[in-house]
């Protein structure tokens, strides 16, 4: 088992340029200390430079960072496209060893959306849109039914706000660490 029933776990998934980054970082703002980012991209890019692949060791990372903060005390957001092939498995037994409440969302964005979103970002030059249709993958839920779509239109100050809300983030103190 890990963490506690006070701790949250908040799993936030959805194809490239769905936004959800930008929700995990405006769920910490509101929040304030004590939640952790545990981000697929910084830890399969940049900690282990490695290709988004079955059985990869990102997927192993990902499962003992989120435990160890956990297990620290933090409340955690886990956010990537985490495809559903690759990382589910990992995201259930997650899951279940949770003590607390855990919520999960998927960020449902079209195809064309993702595009115009995706040309805004920063990799935009790296990452060309025949990249992006590749890697794109239509709700690609969990198949659990544990996840909450959040279409497109929800706009961010709205998503977090909801997610505050359902999850209980927003009636805990942050902690002074």
């Amino acid at each position: 088992m890990v963490g506690t029933e006070e701790t949250r776990l908040v799993v936030l998934r959805g194809n490239s340029a769905s936004g959800k980054s930008s929700v995990a970082a405006g769920l910490r703002d509101r929040f304030g200390r004590g939640l952790a980012l545990v981000g697929q991209d910084n830890l399969r890019r940049i900690v282990l430079r490695e290709r988004d692949r079955p059985g990869a060791a990102n997927i192993g990372l990902i499962d003992l960072t989120a435990r160890y903060a956990l297990d620290a005390g933090f409340h955690v957001v886990v956010e990537g496209i985490l495809y559903a092939d690759r990382y589910g498995d990992m995201l259930a037994r997650l899951r279940a060893d949770h003590r607390g409440p855990t919520h999960g969302y998927y960020l449902d964005v079209p195809l064309a959306e993702t595009l115009l979103r995706h040309a805004t970002k920063p990799i935009a030059d790296d990452v060309h849109e025949e990249r992006l249709r590749e890697w794109y993958r239509p709700r690609d839920l969990l198949p659990d039914g544990t996840e909450t779509v959040v279409d497109a239109d929800s706009a961010l100050p709205e998503t977090v706000g909801r997610i505050m809300r359902e999850t209980g983030l927003d009636r805990l103190p942050a902690t002074d660490r």
